[in-house]
C-alpha cells in the first residue's frame, strides 16, 4: 500500500552562490520518511510553480521545515528593518495562504522553527526581529561554531500547559530542546495557543484552538536525530499518524486542551 505523501517545504538555496535550488535539508526528509513513515516530498516554494489547491490535492500533510530567511515584516503590517535579516517573499507567497487553507481544511501539518513562526504569522500574529536583543531574553540561536552535534545539542526546557496536547503526547510537562533561531512570537495571531515556553518566556509550542486537524508546531528542531530522540519521536510519529487518517479519509480532530 502506498505511503501517504507529506511534502516538505523547500528553501531558495545558492549553490556556489551562483547556482539557484529549492533545497530540503536530508534530516527532514529522514524523519518523515523513518518516524512519520510518509513519502517525503520536496515542495519549491514558489507561487510560480506551484498552487495552494494543487499542494493540497497532492499531499496528504505538509512539514513546515526551519530556514535562514524569516518571514517578511511586511506580512504583519509591520516595517523592514536590518534587524529582520534575510527574506523569502516566494515562500511567504505559498506558505502563508496554505496554512490558512490547511487549518480551514483540517489537513495535517507540522511547523518548526520559521514555520512555527510561518504558522503565527499566517493567523494574524506578529514577531520579534530578534529574540536575544530583548529584556531577559537568553539568545537562542545557533552557536557560530562547532560541530553539527555541538549545533544542535540540547540547550534548554521547555515547560508546557498543564493537560495541554503537547503535554498528553509528551507525558512530561517539561523537556530538554535544541534551539537555533533569532526570531520569535510576538503577538499570538488568532486562535494561536502558546502551549509551551521556554524558561526566559519565548514561546516554543503552539496549536491552533478549533482546528480540526493536526497543526502542532514547535520552534526548536526536532527533525534532529528524530527517530532516537526521545520528544522529536513521538511528535513525529503523532505527525505521521494524522497523516495516514487523513489518506485514508479518517479526518480525526488534533488532541485538544483537556
Amino acid at each position: 500500500m502506498a505511503r501517504p505523501v507529506v511534502g516538505i517545504i523547500g528553501n531558495h538555496h545558492l549553490i556556489n552562490d551562483e547556482y539557484p535550488t529549492h533545497a530540503g535539508g536530508t534530516m527532514n526528509s529522514e524523519a518523515i520518511a523513518e518516524v512519520s513513515g510518509a513519502l517525503p516530498m520536496v515542495v519549491p516554494a514558489d507561487p510560480r510553480l506551484v498552487s495552494v489547491a494543487d499542494l493540497m490535492e497532492v499531499c496528504d500533510g505538509f512539514l513546515l521545515t526551519g530556514g535562514r530567511p524569516n518571514v517578511h515584516p511586511e506580512e504583519y503590517g509591520e516595517p523592514e528593518t536590518e534587524a529582520h535579516g534575510a527574506f523569502d517573499r516566494s515562500r511567504d507567497a505559498v506558505t502563508l495562504p496554505l496554512i490558512r487553507a490547511l487549518v480551514e481544511r483540517g489537513q495535517p501539518f507540522l511547523g518548526i522553527c520559521r514555520g512555527f513562526q510561518e504558522v503565527n504569522v499566517a493567523m494574524g500574529g506578529s514577531l520579534y526581529p530578534e529574540i536575544r536583543e530583548l529584556p531577559g531574553r537568553m539568545n537562542h540561536r545557533m552557536p557560530p561554531d562547532g560541530t553539527i552535534e555541538e549545533k544542535f545539542a540540547l540547550r534548554h526546557k521547555v515547560t508546557f500547559a498543564e493537560g495541554g496536547p503537547f503535554h498528553r503526547l509528551f507525558g512530561n510537562r517539561e523537556v530538554m530542546t535544541n534551539t537555533l533561531h533569532g526570531q520569535g512570537v510576538k503577538v499570538p495571531g488568532k486562535r494561536i495557543v502558546i502551549d509551551g515556553t521556554a524558561a526566559d518566556g519565548t514561546a516554543e509550542a503552539l496549536y491552533v484552538e478549533g482546528a480540526p486537524g493536526f497543526t502542532m508546531s514547535v520552534q526548536w528542531h526536532p527533525e534532529y536525530r528524530a527517530s532516537r530522540d526521545p520528544v522529536s519521536r513521538p511528535l513525529f510519529e503523532a505527525f505521521g499518524k494524522a497523516v495516514a487518517d487523513w489518506a485514508a479519509g479518517r479526518r480525526e480532530p488534533m488532541l485538544k486542551r483537556a
